[in-house]
């Protein structure tokens, strides 16, 4: 079942510890201060994935074998896509793009953009939550998933190996998963990249309650709340939090709901899991995957695998 921005909300308010979920960072606002994070100096994720791609475009397009479709999950503005995109259509001319994304804005405008750059490609743009790929995308032609800018590390070990075999289900043997994943790294290296010295991480997170008070009615005062980002070294991840700086009930209208806070209280906002390649050779198998080729930036720090249905 379908669920909704209200139903997640109303939900994860009412946990003992409560949560929001991270897909629904990215509505117009979110999207874009989660670029220009990608362009921060201490973010290094999205110019790691670019440089491999930079690099080893050629040699992915060929390791892709020659699919009919290709499907990304989360998509955002493709930008790195883009390159992986030319090197396939240099190879094959017809070629279906599948971009699923929650923000239907961003995907209209890059969908125009690509058309423009590739006049032969199809593109059946999905604007949809991807964690429900098993209604959205049916088993089909030859395809390549791709998931990207290690999202998989949002998930949390058993969603994403549920989101993995779901993938698997939907591909054919021979098919196979394009899966960029961020290493493991010590914490003074890791923790800047989530607290930016110009504070645009903190109004990514922020932007959660925003978008509450903009499309279900919320009272969030922003500036009773901080923005919290640690590693986690037992659970080997990132974890971001809003922070509620001191005792408070916050009405949401639409949901006819009253959230109260204890002054230190935290609202959980995301994780991101950093892995160690053995882990995710074990999560591949599980999912009925054999990691074939895999690709790192310079400083070893981000790996993108190409996964094959066995």
């Amino acid at each position: 079942m379908r669920r909704s921005f209200a139903d997640d909300v109303r939900d994860g308010l009412q946990k003992s510890q409560k949560e929001l979920q991270p897909w629904y960072f990215y509505d117009s606002l979110g999207s874009a201060l989660f670029a220009a994070i990608c362009e921060l100096p201490e973010y290094t994720i999205t110019r790691a994935e670019t440089e491999i791609f930079r690099l080893n475009n050629t040699t992915i397009a060929r390791a892709f074998g020659s699919p009919e479709r290709i499907v990304e999950l989360g998509s955002g503005d493709a930008h790195k896509t883009r390159q992986l995109l030319e090197a396939v259509i240099t190879r094959q001319p017809r070629l279906t793009y599948v971009p699923i994304d929650v923000d239907g804005d961003l995907l209209e405008s890059t969908s125009r953009d690509l058309l423009v750059r590739f006049p032969s490609l199809r593109i059946d743009a999905i604007c949809a939550d991807y964690r429900d790929i098993a209604s959205l995308i049916s088993a089909g032609p030859k395809t390549v998933f791709l998931f990207f800018g290690s999202s998989i590390g949002n998930l949390d070990p058993d969603a994403a190996a549920a989101l993995l075999r779901e993938i698997r289900r939907i591909l054919g043997r021979g098919d196979s998963l394009s899966v960029g994943a961020d290493l493991q790294k010590p914490k003074e290296v890791v923790e800047p990249a989530y607290n930016d010295a110009l504070g645009v991480s903190a109004a990514f997170n922020l932007n959660l309650l925003a978008r509450i008070n903009r499309e279900l009615g919320g009272h969030f005062d922003l500036s009773k709340f901080a923005h919290r980002a640690f590693l986690n070294e037992d659970k080997g991840r990132m974890e971001m939090h809003l922070v509620s700086r001191e005792r408070q009930v916050v009405a949401i209208d639409s949901l006819s709901m009253q959230v109260s806070l204890e002054k230190s209280e935290t609202i959980h906002t995301e994780n991101s899991y950093k892995y160690a390649e053995s882990d995710l050779d074990l999560l591949a198998r599980d999912a009925g995957f054999a990691i074939e080729e895999s690709w790192r930036d310079s400083r070893t720090g981000f790996i993108d695998m190409l996964m094959v249905a066995r």
